[in-house]
């Protein structure tokens, strides 16, 4: 597509949400929006690591919890105001990912060893967490209430959606932009063939630590957004395997390395979380489940996610005439 119309796509985009949100009265169709949107957050920022560069992580809650951390202790310790924290704790993510991808990448670690190193870094600083006065310990940490939009605490989920899409579009500007320019088709180049991208001159070190920098930075964002919203963070939800999962899943299950793919898994896998939670319950858990069957069988029938399924379809269609023919 003309990365012109993409453009235009992401600003009808941010126009058809806001719109809704607008003149939606309903909390539950609000929540609805807002979730999605912090799920497709976390997932575009999974998504220019895992899906652009290649680089599977299993331990996001990493960045995530870092930018909880940063954005919670800057109010509460530091006095900060809270629009002055997000930055902060977006950079503060970042560097945490520089760290670590310095650490993993200069040692050439890739694929699951690099998974296993960023889900045990995660735990690490989940026990730290749990150890340190400073971020509460296994009590947590809970910012006062004072509704007013200086505060970044707003008297109605509209406040936060227009938050949330705010970090959305700048995703999804970034996405565009990886897609689009040289430093995308260097990280892609990697992606593929991290031996002939060297040999043709790049340098998959400073392309994968940058990838981890970004990546981190707009994890550390959708960390510093949920403390605003839920006024709370502990170890457990800062650090733990879930929020990995779900950044990881929506991601897979959108699209891998698309600018869309992220926003449509959240979109498919929080619908089908509703519908589930309607038909039965409150089951522990059960969102687990239901990302873990879409997960399988996107990865057995659209292996491009649901972005690619034309692609898929035609792809299905081309190997069945072959087939055909051959008989």
């Amino acid at each position: 597509m003309n990365p012109l119309k993409q453009l235009l796509g992401i600003a009808a985009f941010a126009a058809v949400v806001g719109a809704i949100t607008l003149v939606s009265s309903s909390g539950v169709v609000l929540n609805f929006i807002m979730i999605v949107l912090y799920a497709a957050l976390m997932a575009q920022a999974w998504n220019i690591l895992g899906g652009y560069g290649g680089q599977f992580s299993f331990g996001h809650a990493l960045f995530f919890g870092t930018g909880a951390y940063i954005q919670a202790i800057a109010q509460l310790q530091g006095g900060l105001n809270p629009w002055l924290a997000l930055p902060l704790a977006a950079c503060g993510s970042a560097v945490v990912g520089l760290f670590v991808g310095g650490l993993s990448f200069r040692y050439g670690l890739k694929g699951s060893y690099f998974a296993l190193v960023t889900l045990a870094f995660a735990e690490v600083f989940r026990i730290l967490a749990l150890s340190v006065p400073f971020t509460g310990a296994g009590v947590g940490l809970m910012l006062p209430l004072g509704e007013s939009v200086a505060n970044m605490q707003f008297g109605s989920r509209k406040g936060y959606i227009a938050l949330v899409l705010a970090l959305v579009v700048l995703a999804l500007l970034v996405s565009w932009w990886v897609k689009n320019s040289r430093f995308g088709a260097w990280l892609q180049a990697v992606r593929d063939n991290e031996s002939a991208a060297r040999a043709v001159g790049v340098n998959p070190f400073s392309v994968k630590l940058a990838a981890i920098g970004v990546s981190g930075a707009f994890m550390g964002a959708a960390g510093a957004f949920y403390v605003q919203v839920f006024q709370y963070i502990d170890p457990g939800i800062a650090f733990g395997p879930t929020t990995s999962v779900e950044s990881l899943v929506a991601a897979i299950v959108g699209g891998l390395g698309t600018i869309w793919g992220p926003i449509l898994g959240a979109l498919v896998l929080h619908t089908l979380a509703d519908i589930t939670r309607n038909l039965f319950g409150e089951l522990p858990g059960i969102n687990m489940v239901i990302y873990g069957v879409v997960l399988v069988l996107i990865v057995m029938f659209l292996p491009r996610g649901v972005a690619g399924i034309g692609q898929s379809v035609l792809a299905l269609w081309k190997r069945n005439a072959g087939d055909a023919n051959g008989k």
